[in-house]
């Protein structure tokens, strides 16, 4: 359904009119529903405006940077698709994580279930992240 809202601009009332599609509008006879008027105002209550996309391909690798400490894993997750897009050779894994990120999941989250899927395939042992130092021994 399709609302429009108007203002009579013969006895000053708001109200809302809908339809079933866009053809349907047109078709209308619009009045209002208290005078019968057909002196009718538009009144643009609301719009959604797309935020303008960042270009991640042409980031300096500060940038980058300054993107990962943000924190905003969703930003994270766009560089990701942008940059390396839908490439067969990153694996499975690359674009899990992305859509992952995408979808907000915290970047710490993601990275704990990475380093529990390498652990998972190393028996035990993960490869993302090194083992603890040994605690020093020095008297």
């Amino acid at each position: 359904m399709h609302a429009y809202d108007f203002r009579c601009k013969t006895c000053s009332i708001s109200f809302t009119l809908t339809y079933k599609s866009y053809r349907d509008y047109d078709a209308a006879e619009k009045h209002c529903p208290k005078c019968g008027s057909i002196e009718l105002a538009r009144v643009i209550k609301r719009i959604n405006v797309q935020a303008p996309t960042r270009d991640y391909g042409r980031m300096t690798s500060e940038d980058m940077l300054s993107v990962f400490e943000s924190g905003d894993s969703r930003q994270v997750g766009q560089m990701f698709d942008q940059v390396a897009g839908t490439s067969p050779e990153l694996g499975a894994q690359f674009h899990e994580t992305t859509k992952r990120l995408m979808g907000g999941e915290s970047m710490e989250s993601v990275e704990r279930s990475l380093q529990d899927q390498d652990a998972t395939k190393n028996g035990g042992v993960s490869s993302i992240v090194p083992p603890p130092a040994a605690p020093s021994t020095a008297d």
